[in-house]
Protein backbone atom coordinates (compact mmCIF):
# COMPACT_ATOMS: atom_id res chain seq x y z
CA UNK A 1 0.00 0.00 0.00
CA UNK A 2 1.36 3.42 -0.79
CA UNK A 3 2.32 6.29 1.51
CA UNK A 4 -0.52 8.70 0.10
CA UNK A 5 -3.04 5.44 0.36
CA UNK A 6 -1.68 4.85 4.17
CA UNK A 7 -2.22 8.38 4.78
CA UNK A 8 -5.54 8.29 4.68
CA UNK A 9 -6.65 4.74 5.21
CA UNK A 10 -4.75 5.16 8.79
CA UNK A 11 -4.72 8.77 9.64
CA UNK A 12 -7.87 10.18 8.09
CA UNK A 13 -5.87 12.78 6.08
CA UNK A 14 -6.86 12.86 1.85
CA UNK A 15 -3.84 14.13 0.04
CA UNK A 16 -4.81 16.59 -3.36
CA UNK A 17 -2.62 17.24 -6.12
CA UNK A 18 -1.78 21.69 -5.68
CA UNK A 19 -1.02 21.35 -9.56
CA UNK A 20 -3.46 20.66 -12.67
CA UNK A 21 -2.31 21.03 -16.46
CA UNK A 22 -3.46 19.16 -19.99
CA UNK A 23 -0.06 17.03 -19.73
CA UNK A 24 -0.57 15.94 -16.55
CA UNK A 25 -4.02 14.15 -17.55
CA UNK A 26 -3.35 13.80 -21.38
CA UNK A 27 0.03 11.22 -20.08
CA UNK A 28 -2.10 9.21 -17.50
CA UNK A 29 0.23 10.45 -14.80
CA UNK A 30 -3.24 11.76 -13.09
CA UNK A 31 -4.95 8.55 -13.10
CA UNK A 32 -1.88 6.88 -11.76
CA UNK A 33 -1.11 9.09 -8.96
CA UNK A 34 -5.21 8.23 -8.21
CA UNK A 35 -4.64 4.85 -8.15
CA UNK A 36 -1.61 5.38 -5.81
CA UNK A 37 -3.89 7.15 -3.48
CA UNK A 38 -4.14 11.02 -4.63
CA UNK A 39 -7.37 12.11 -3.50
CA UNK A 40 -8.54 15.50 -4.96
CA UNK A 41 -7.14 18.35 -6.85
CA UNK A 42 -6.47 22.04 -6.32
CA UNK A 43 -5.89 25.05 -8.84
CA UNK A 44 -5.48 28.85 -9.08
CA UNK A 45 -4.23 31.38 -11.27
CA UNK A 46 -0.47 31.01 -10.76
CA UNK A 47 -0.85 27.28 -11.46
CA UNK A 48 -3.17 27.69 -14.74
CA UNK A 49 -0.32 30.27 -15.50
CA UNK A 50 2.38 28.14 -14.98
CA UNK A 51 0.31 25.04 -16.83
CA UNK A 52 -1.02 27.06 -20.24
CA UNK A 53 2.79 29.10 -20.57
CA UNK A 54 4.75 25.86 -20.11
CA UNK A 55 2.82 23.37 -22.66
CA UNK A 56 2.05 23.78 -26.27
CA UNK A 57 -1.24 21.40 -25.76
CA UNK A 58 -3.12 24.59 -25.76
CA UNK A 59 -2.06 26.18 -28.87
CA UNK A 60 -4.43 24.63 -31.18
CA UNK A 61 -7.13 25.31 -29.14
CA UNK A 62 -6.13 28.99 -28.44
CA UNK A 63 -5.67 29.60 -31.87
CA UNK A 64 -9.04 27.85 -32.92
CA UNK A 65 -10.61 30.47 -30.04
CA UNK A 66 -9.07 33.56 -30.91
CA UNK A 67 -9.50 32.78 -34.88
CA UNK A 68 -13.52 32.84 -33.47
CA UNK A 69 -13.01 36.29 -31.89
CA UNK A 70 -12.60 35.09 -27.97
CA UNK A 71 -10.12 37.52 -26.50
CA UNK A 72 -7.49 36.64 -23.87
CA UNK A 73 -9.92 36.06 -20.65
CA UNK A 74 -12.64 34.00 -23.21
CA UNK A 75 -9.85 31.71 -24.09
CA UNK A 76 -8.66 31.35 -20.22
CA UNK A 77 -12.14 30.63 -19.61
CA UNK A 78 -12.33 27.82 -21.89
CA UNK A 79 -8.88 26.67 -21.49
CA UNK A 80 -9.24 26.29 -17.60
CA UNK A 81 -12.67 24.71 -17.61
CA UNK A 82 -11.45 21.91 -20.03
CA UNK A 83 -8.88 20.57 -17.89
CA UNK A 84 -11.07 21.28 -14.63
CA UNK A 85 -13.68 19.41 -16.42
CA UNK A 86 -11.48 16.75 -17.20
CA UNK A 87 -9.96 16.14 -13.74
CA UNK A 88 -13.47 16.23 -12.71
CA UNK A 89 -14.44 12.90 -14.60
CA UNK A 90 -11.16 11.78 -13.87
CA UNK A 91 -12.21 11.78 -10.01
CA UNK A 92 -15.80 11.28 -10.52
CA UNK A 93 -15.56 7.48 -9.64
CA UNK A 94 -13.55 8.17 -6.41
CA UNK A 95 -16.29 11.10 -5.19
CA UNK A 96 -19.26 8.51 -5.96
CA UNK A 97 -16.59 5.62 -3.88
CA UNK A 98 -16.27 7.65 -1.06
CA UNK A 99 -19.69 9.13 -0.83
CA UNK A 100 -18.90 12.31 -1.55
CA UNK A 101 -16.51 12.81 0.71
CA UNK A 102 -13.07 12.92 -1.64
CA UNK A 103 -12.57 13.27 -5.76
CA UNK A 104 -13.20 17.18 -5.69
CA UNK A 105 -11.42 19.29 -8.28
CA UNK A 106 -10.99 23.24 -7.12
CA UNK A 107 -11.18 26.22 -9.58
CA UNK A 108 -10.84 30.14 -7.99
CA UNK A 109 -12.96 32.49 -9.09
CA UNK A 110 -11.65 35.88 -10.78
CA UNK A 111 -8.87 37.05 -8.73
CA UNK A 112 -9.73 40.64 -9.41
CA UNK A 113 -13.29 39.85 -7.46
CA UNK A 114 -11.14 39.19 -4.00
CA UNK A 115 -12.76 42.32 -2.72
CA UNK A 116 -16.27 41.88 -4.34
CA UNK A 117 -18.77 40.39 -2.75
CA UNK A 118 -21.56 40.32 -5.47
CA UNK A 119 -19.15 40.07 -7.77
CA UNK A 120 -17.82 36.89 -6.41
CA UNK A 121 -20.77 35.49 -6.14
CA UNK A 122 -22.11 36.02 -10.01
CA UNK A 123 -18.81 34.36 -10.99
CA UNK A 124 -19.01 31.24 -8.72
CA UNK A 125 -22.47 30.60 -9.34
CA UNK A 126 -21.42 31.11 -13.60
CA UNK A 127 -18.66 28.48 -12.89
CA UNK A 128 -20.16 26.41 -10.90
CA UNK A 129 -23.34 25.76 -13.86
CA UNK A 130 -21.05 25.83 -16.61
CA UNK A 131 -18.77 23.29 -15.46
CA UNK A 132 -21.71 21.25 -14.11
CA UNK A 133 -19.98 18.52 -12.12
CA UNK A 134 -21.27 17.75 -8.50
CA UNK A 135 -17.18 17.45 -7.54
CA UNK A 136 -16.26 20.96 -8.36
CA UNK A 137 -15.29 22.92 -5.67
CA UNK A 138 -15.62 26.85 -6.31
CA UNK A 139 -12.51 28.68 -4.72
CA UNK A 140 -13.51 31.94 -2.69
CA UNK A 141 -10.46 33.73 -0.76
CA UNK A 142 -11.40 34.55 2.93
CA UNK A 143 -10.77 38.51 2.38
CA UNK A 144 -13.61 40.28 4.55
CA UNK A 145 -15.86 40.23 1.42
CA UNK A 146 -15.70 36.71 0.55
CA UNK A 147 -16.61 35.49 3.49
CA UNK A 148 -20.65 36.79 2.63
CA UNK A 149 -19.79 34.86 -0.77
CA UNK A 150 -19.24 32.29 1.22
CA UNK A 151 -21.94 31.79 2.90
CA UNK A 152 -24.26 33.00 0.17
CA UNK A 153 -23.01 29.82 -2.08
CA UNK A 154 -22.87 27.25 0.80
CA UNK A 155 -26.83 28.49 1.29
CA UNK A 156 -27.28 27.67 -2.71
CA UNK A 157 -25.95 24.08 -2.07
CA UNK A 158 -22.77 25.02 -4.50
CA UNK A 159 -19.10 23.20 -3.09
CA UNK A 160 -16.60 26.22 -1.76
CA UNK A 161 -13.21 26.31 -1.24
CA UNK A 162 -12.46 28.98 0.88
CA UNK A 163 -8.80 29.70 0.49
CA UNK A 164 -5.94 32.58 1.66
CA UNK A 165 -6.39 31.77 5.40
CA UNK A 166 -3.55 32.69 7.35
CA UNK A 167 -5.26 33.21 10.92
CA UNK A 168 -7.15 31.67 13.37
CA UNK A 169 -9.83 34.90 12.90
CA UNK A 170 -9.59 34.05 9.10
CA UNK A 171 -10.58 30.55 10.05
CA UNK A 172 -13.09 30.76 12.51
CA UNK A 173 -15.18 33.49 9.92
CA UNK A 174 -15.29 30.46 7.27
CA UNK A 175 -16.07 28.08 9.69
CA UNK A 176 -18.91 30.13 10.85
CA UNK A 177 -19.57 31.37 7.09
CA UNK A 178 -20.42 27.53 6.50
CA UNK A 179 -22.02 26.74 9.24
CA UNK A 180 -24.21 29.92 8.85
CA UNK A 181 -25.20 29.06 5.24
CA UNK A 182 -25.95 25.08 6.08
CA UNK A 183 -28.19 26.75 8.33
CA UNK A 184 -29.79 28.65 5.82
CA UNK A 185 -30.50 25.42 3.49
CA UNK A 186 -31.72 23.67 6.75
CA UNK A 187 -33.84 26.35 7.44
CA UNK A 188 -35.85 26.13 4.05
CA UNK A 189 -35.63 22.20 3.80
CA UNK A 190 -32.87 21.67 1.42
CA UNK A 191 -30.60 18.77 1.08
CA UNK A 192 -27.44 19.47 3.31
CA UNK A 193 -25.55 15.82 2.44
CA UNK A 194 -24.59 17.29 -1.38
CA UNK A 195 -22.82 20.81 0.08
CA UNK A 196 -18.81 19.96 0.28
CA UNK A 197 -16.14 22.53 1.67
CA UNK A 198 -12.83 22.71 2.54
CA UNK A 199 -11.02 25.24 4.51
CA UNK A 200 -7.21 26.26 3.06
CA UNK A 201 -5.36 27.12 5.64
CA UNK A 202 -1.79 28.59 4.51
CA UNK A 203 1.03 27.24 5.74
CA UNK A 204 4.84 27.88 4.74
CA UNK A 205 4.15 31.47 3.66
CA UNK A 206 4.11 32.29 7.49
CA UNK A 207 7.12 31.01 8.09
CA UNK A 208 8.41 32.82 5.58
CA UNK A 209 7.53 36.37 6.63
CA UNK A 210 7.77 35.65 10.40
CA UNK A 211 11.68 34.15 10.03
CA UNK A 212 12.20 37.87 9.13
CA UNK A 213 10.61 39.67 11.65
CA UNK A 214 12.29 36.84 14.02
CA UNK A 215 16.03 37.89 12.70
CA UNK A 216 15.21 41.11 12.45
CA UNK A 217 15.17 40.89 16.84
CA UNK A 218 17.64 38.21 16.67
CA UNK A 219 15.61 35.41 17.46
CA UNK A 220 16.56 31.85 16.11
CA UNK A 221 14.70 29.61 18.39
CA UNK A 222 10.95 29.59 16.98
CA UNK A 223 12.54 30.42 13.12
CA UNK A 224 10.79 27.44 11.02
CA UNK A 225 8.80 26.84 13.87
CA UNK A 226 5.49 29.15 13.97
CA UNK A 227 4.11 28.41 10.45
CA UNK A 228 3.11 24.46 11.82
CA UNK A 229 2.28 25.72 15.44
CA UNK A 230 -0.31 28.18 13.20
CA UNK A 231 -1.72 25.50 11.87
CA UNK A 232 -1.87 23.22 15.05
CA UNK A 233 -3.95 25.98 16.92
CA UNK A 234 -6.38 26.55 13.56
CA UNK A 235 -7.04 22.67 13.75
CA UNK A 236 -7.73 22.77 17.96
CA UNK A 237 -10.46 25.22 16.90
CA UNK A 238 -11.81 22.84 14.65
CA UNK A 239 -12.19 20.42 16.84
CA UNK A 240 -14.16 22.89 19.20
CA UNK A 241 -16.17 24.70 16.30
CA UNK A 242 -17.41 21.40 14.74
CA UNK A 243 -17.64 19.32 18.26
CA UNK A 244 -20.86 21.01 19.47
CA UNK A 245 -24.14 21.10 19.83
CA UNK A 246 -24.95 24.04 17.10
CA UNK A 247 -22.99 21.69 14.78
CA UNK A 248 -24.17 18.66 15.55
CA UNK A 249 -27.52 19.61 14.84
CA UNK A 250 -26.93 20.15 11.34
CA UNK A 251 -24.50 16.84 11.52
CA UNK A 252 -27.88 14.78 12.24
CA UNK A 253 -29.06 15.77 9.21
CA UNK A 254 -26.31 15.26 6.73
CA UNK A 255 -24.00 17.37 6.63
CA UNK A 256 -20.46 16.89 5.82
CA UNK A 257 -17.90 18.55 7.81
CA UNK A 258 -15.64 21.16 6.62
CA UNK A 259 -12.35 19.94 6.76
CA UNK A 260 -9.01 22.17 7.55
CA UNK A 261 -7.18 21.69 4.46
CA UNK A 262 -3.29 23.02 4.56
CA UNK A 263 -1.91 24.96 1.66
CA UNK A 264 1.69 26.23 0.29
CA UNK A 265 2.77 23.23 2.03
CA UNK A 266 6.06 23.44 -0.36
CA UNK A 267 8.74 24.36 1.85
CA UNK A 268 10.50 27.59 1.02
CA UNK A 269 13.60 27.54 2.94
CA UNK A 270 15.91 24.67 1.46
CA UNK A 271 17.54 25.31 4.96
CA UNK A 272 14.31 23.39 6.48
CA UNK A 273 13.14 19.91 5.57
CA UNK A 274 11.35 19.01 2.11
CA UNK A 275 8.34 17.78 4.41
CA UNK A 276 8.57 19.92 7.19
CA UNK A 277 4.80 20.88 6.26
CA UNK A 278 3.52 17.26 5.58
CA UNK A 279 5.01 15.33 8.45
CA UNK A 280 4.16 17.54 10.73
CA UNK A 281 0.32 18.40 10.28
CA UNK A 282 -0.97 14.30 9.58
CA UNK A 283 -4.16 13.42 11.28
CA UNK A 284 -7.78 12.99 10.56
CA UNK A 285 -10.57 14.64 9.15
CA UNK A 286 -7.90 17.37 6.96
CA UNK A 287 -6.51 17.60 3.49
CA UNK A 288 -3.12 18.50 2.56
CA UNK A 289 -2.60 19.86 -1.01
CA UNK A 290 0.56 19.23 -2.36
CA UNK A 291 2.97 19.90 -5.40
CA UNK A 292 4.21 17.13 -7.27
CA UNK A 293 7.46 17.17 -6.41
CA UNK A 294 6.10 16.77 -2.70
CA UNK A 295 4.68 14.52 -3.09
CA UNK A 296 7.45 12.14 -4.36
CA UNK A 297 9.15 14.08 -1.47
CA UNK A 298 6.90 12.18 1.13
CA UNK A 299 6.46 9.15 -0.69
CA UNK A 300 10.80 8.85 -0.63
CA UNK A 301 11.62 9.34 2.47
CA UNK A 302 8.20 10.86 4.61
CA UNK A 303 7.13 9.49 8.13
CA UNK A 304 4.30 8.91 8.61
CA UNK A 305 2.36 9.08 12.16
CA UNK A 306 -0.43 11.33 13.70
CA UNK A 307 0.97 15.16 14.58
CA UNK A 308 -1.23 17.77 13.65
CA UNK A 309 -2.97 18.06 17.41
CA UNK A 310 0.05 17.13 19.06
CA UNK A 311 2.17 19.86 21.23
CA UNK A 312 -0.71 22.10 20.85
CA UNK A 313 -0.07 24.08 24.14
CA UNK A 314 3.47 24.49 23.07
CA UNK A 315 2.23 25.96 20.07
CA UNK A 316 -0.03 28.13 21.34
CA UNK A 317 3.20 29.35 23.77
CA UNK A 318 5.27 29.82 20.50
CA UNK A 319 2.78 31.97 18.89
CA UNK A 320 2.44 34.03 22.08
CA UNK A 321 6.43 34.26 22.51
CA UNK A 322 5.82 36.67 19.64
CA UNK A 323 4.21 39.15 20.86
CA UNK A 324 6.48 39.31 23.65
CA UNK A 325 9.18 40.16 20.85
CA UNK A 326 7.31 42.98 19.70
CA UNK A 327 6.27 41.14 16.41
CA UNK A 328 2.47 41.86 15.56
CA UNK A 329 1.75 38.67 14.08
CA UNK A 330 -1.85 39.77 13.47
CA UNK A 331 -0.57 42.38 11.18
CA UNK A 332 2.18 40.05 9.67
CA UNK A 333 -1.07 37.51 8.54
CA UNK A 334 -3.46 40.19 7.32
CA UNK A 335 -0.56 41.24 5.06
CA UNK A 336 0.23 37.77 3.63
CA UNK A 337 -3.19 37.12 2.91
CA UNK A 338 -3.33 41.03 1.00
CA UNK A 339 0.01 39.97 -0.83
CA UNK A 340 -1.62 36.51 -1.52
CA UNK A 341 -4.54 38.48 -3.62
CA UNK A 342 -2.39 40.62 -5.15
CA UNK A 343 0.25 37.76 -6.45
CA UNK A 344 -2.64 35.28 -7.71
CA UNK A 345 -4.19 38.21 -9.16
CA UNK A 346 -0.81 39.91 -10.57
CA UNK A 347 -0.43 36.03 -12.25
CA UNK A 348 -3.41 35.92 -13.94
CA UNK A 349 -3.06 39.08 -16.10
CA UNK A 350 0.35 37.80 -16.76
CA UNK A 351 -1.66 34.71 -18.30
CA UNK A 352 -3.86 36.65 -20.01
CA UNK A 353 -0.73 38.67 -21.82
CA UNK A 354 0.60 35.32 -22.21
CA UNK A 355 -2.21 33.94 -23.94
CA UNK A 356 -2.90 37.04 -26.21
CA UNK A 357 0.60 36.83 -27.12
CA UNK A 358 0.81 33.23 -27.90
CA UNK A 359 -2.93 33.71 -30.18
CA UNK A 360 -0.60 36.45 -32.07
CA UNK A 361 2.18 34.59 -32.34
CA UNK A 362 0.58 31.37 -33.66
CA UNK A 363 -1.54 32.75 -35.63
CA UNK A 364 1.46 34.79 -37.86
CA UNK A 365 3.61 31.80 -37.49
Amino acid sequence: MSKLQRLYDEFGQSIWLDFISRDIIASGQFQELIDAGLRGVTSNPSIFNKAISGSSLYDEDIVRLAGEGADAFKIYDVLSQADITAACDTLLPLYEASNRGDGYVSIEVNPDLAYDTEGTIAEAKRLWQAIHRPNLMIKVPATQEGIPAIRHLIAEGINVNATLMFSLSHYEAVAYAFIEGLEARAARGDDLSHVASVASFFVSRIDTAVDKALAAVGNQELQGKIAVANAKLAYDRFKVVFGDARWQALADQGAQLQRPLWASTSTKNPAYSDVLYVENLIGPHTVNTLPLKTIEAFVDHGQLARTVDEGVEEARAQIAKLAELGIDFEKITEDLQTAGVKAFAKDFHTLLVTIAQRAGSITKA
